[in-house]
């Protein structure tokens, strides 16, 4: 007991001293903040200018990788952020109470998601655009296909970078059938249903020739709103144009703008000064909504990145492995 009593001082000044060095070693690699916070408190939006001077504000709102309503979470299952559409719906919210924002600014880097979850934020900045008067914009960066195109249909015009992808303009729903291993390993379940197609979306039998047929004339109703909706906001494109473009093909910059599917090719820059001219001001500052403690410098860093074409890293939570059929206006490459 005597030797443990000894040595007990000697740990815990070692013991401090690692937690000054971690400190020190926080501070000092280039880390502005350290933060470790294990409970589910989400705080509120503040604003932050990125860019640009004067009293007129543009709101850039990032649309950033899968489009849908799924909260942020922890390895403890606290919520870190709130889903897609609640942020959205949060940021206008506040927008709401500024008359000195003018004009909004999507930043859409995504490939597309649930078809619910797109339409409610289309619907979200229609109405608060109609509801203002204001103008919106988009800008695509990487990615803009599907749901990130659909949303875009709220902007009065659409910028795009020289070396962006759009399109996949489309609907897919993906259903896995298991029959064939479950067979082959002796496992048959037993389905109690009060009607005939109850379970014709069950992962455990295939479609039969109707069910097939009555689950198409879903997706192609849900394909003619997104035609429609493209046809209401973009009036240069016929409908006779739009039987071809709307084939679920991607297409580059340059053949949207050749297409009439975007207005301009234009850097963030650019894209800055083309706003001003069509809303005929001399200055303009551009300004994010953002939790305390996000990283936020200019334009470019106030969308922090995701791998939206890799979709292998990313948790899209829409594959069949949950076996849960949804559907998507997302392109699956």
């Amino acid at each position: 007991m005597g030797t443990q009593n000894k040595y007990r001082p000697v740990v815990c000044r070692i013991g401090i001293k690692l937690i000054f060095l971690l400190i020190f070693f926080f501070v000092h690699s280039g880390c502005a903040f350290f933060s470790l916070s294990l409970g589910s408190r989400i705080s509120p939006l503040e604003e932050t200018v990125v860019s640009g001077e004067g009293d007129d504000k543009v709101l850039v709102i990032a649309i950033n990788g899968l489009i849908s309503n799924k909260k942020s979470k922890t390895i403890f299952g606290n919520v870190m952020e709130v889903g897609m559409v609640e942020r959205i719906r949060e940021t206008l919210k506040k927008a709401d109470a500024d008359d000195q924002i003018k004009a909004i600014l999507l930043k859409i880097n995504s490939p597309g998601g649930t078809v619910t979850s797109s339409d409610i934020i289309y619907h979200q900045l229609k109405s608060f655009k109609n509801k203002k008067g204001i103008r919106v914009y988009a800008i695509f960066m990487d990615l803009a296909a599907s749901g990130g195109y659909y949303v875009a249909q709220a902007a009065d015009k659409i910028f795009a970078h020289p070396t962006s992808v759009t399109g996949s303009i489309g609907v897919i729903s993906l259903k896995m059938n298991l029959k064939n291993l479950l067979d082959k390993v002796g496992v048959e379940f037993e389905v109690v249903k009060s009607g005939e197609k109850k379970d014709f979306l069950s992962p455990f039998r295939p479609f039969t020739v109707e069910e097939r047929g009555l689950f198409q004339e879903t997706i192609d109703s849900m394909h003619q709103r997104f035609v429609d909706t493209i046809l209401e906001n973009r009036p240069g494109i016929s409908r006779a144009s739009m039987k071809s473009l709307a084939d679920g093909r991607i297409f580059t910059s340059q053949q949207a703008l050749a297409f009439k599917l975007i207005d301009h090719i234009a850097y963030l820059d650019e894209a800055e000064e083309l706003i001003k001219q069509d809303m005929a001001v001399q200055k303009l500052k551009f300004v994010v909504y953002s939790r305390p403690g996000q990283y936020k410098n200019n334009l470019y860093s106030a969308l922090p990145y995701s791998p939206t074409i890799n979709l292998l890293n990313v948790d899209l939570n829409f594959l069949p492995l949950n076996l849960e059929s949804k559907f998507l206006y997302l392109w699956l490459p």
